[in-house]
């Protein structure tokens, strides 16, 4: 059975710290300019976040948090024919199955009620950096809306990661054993398997040392053998490509690429036009190039 194209999900970073484009998209005219542009350059997924983990970063209180990202959501709901969970359950018994046939909404986020509410607004889907351990309340919300959730592997217990250069004797069995468990504390709070990403981390996350970034992306095949789940890959820009943050596109395209190949099934990206036009690419050399089999 030959794969399916995969799916770019495309980064908005409603924050004024995020590492690379912090504050750029602060005012909901800019985001939702922003979400439809990646939409149009080739992204199925927009994954919205307020509150930015990386090193360095700081804590976002649950008002602000809110402030920043429901607005937004609310603002391109009218793509998926009303807003709310209710209102789409009401289209979809009338027969109208527009939100199946366009770009879905993800919430970054580890707070439970900023997921609640975002869910509410329109978004699908939840990714939660901290794999269900940040708030208690959060598999219990991703069961109750049914919608999937990424679970990404992080070194560190707190939602902010740290630039600790972490050293591992097997970083693939460490995230595959991480996965189990928190594949099993998912299942337990009532979350289906088939709504469950998984997410290898990248970067910092992992290690400030990048080798153990590149062993990730060169075994991913050993994780999608292990579990069978999708699997989410976010290289981009990321500082174990080496460089500067602008100078990083194509050592980020590269990764991407080798993700794909190697079992990704959703690439998470700043730059979706370029990315988008890379797996393209590679999916058509894999699949022959006239692309007849998509």
């Amino acid at each position: 059975m030959q794969r399916k194209k995969p799916l770019i999900m495309g980064i908005l970073n409603v924050t004024p710290d995020s590492f690379s484009d912090g504050g750029i998209y602060l005012t909901p005219t800019k985001a939702v300019n922003r979400v439809k542009e990646m939409v149009t350059e080739g992204a199925s997924i927009i994954d919205i976040g307020g509150e930015s983990t990386g090193p360095g970063s700081v804590h976002v209180d649950l008002k602000e948090e809110l402030r920043r990202v429901i607005l937004i959501i609310t603002r391109l709901s009218p793509r998926l024919g009303g807003g709310s969970r209710l209102q789409e359950r009401k289209n979809i018994e009338a027969g109208q199955n527009s939100r199946l046939q366009n770009y879905r909404i993800s919430v970054d986020t580890y707070k439970a009620e900023v997921a609640r509410q975002a869910l509410e607004a329109g978004a699908d889907i939840v990714n939660d950096v901290t794999a269900l351990r940040g708030d208690v309340e959060m598999a219990r919300v991703v069961a109750e809306y049914k919608c999937p959730v990424i679970l990404m592997y992080a070194k560190d217990d707190t939602p902010r990661t740290t630039s600790k250069k972490t050293r591992y004797k097997d970083v693939v069995q460490t995230i595959g054993d991480f996965f189990e468990e928190r594949i099993s504390f998912a299942l337990g709070a009532g979350i289906q398997r088939n709504n469950i990403i998984l997410d290898p981390g990248m970067g910092a996350f992992v290690s400030a040392i990048p080798k153990y970034s590149v062993e990730i992306i060169a075994r991913l095949g050993e994780l999608k053998k292990r579990f069978g789940l999708p699997i989410l890959v976010g290289p981009s820009r990321k500082s174990f490509l080496g460089g500067k943050i602008t100078e990083r596109l194509e050592a980020g395209l590269s990764a991407s690429c080798l993700a794909y190949q190697n079992g990704a099934s959703i690439i998470r990206t700043h730059d979706v036009l370029e990315c988008r036009g890379v797996l393209n690419t590679a999916w058509e050399i894999e699949h022959g190039s006239n692309g007849s089999n998509g």
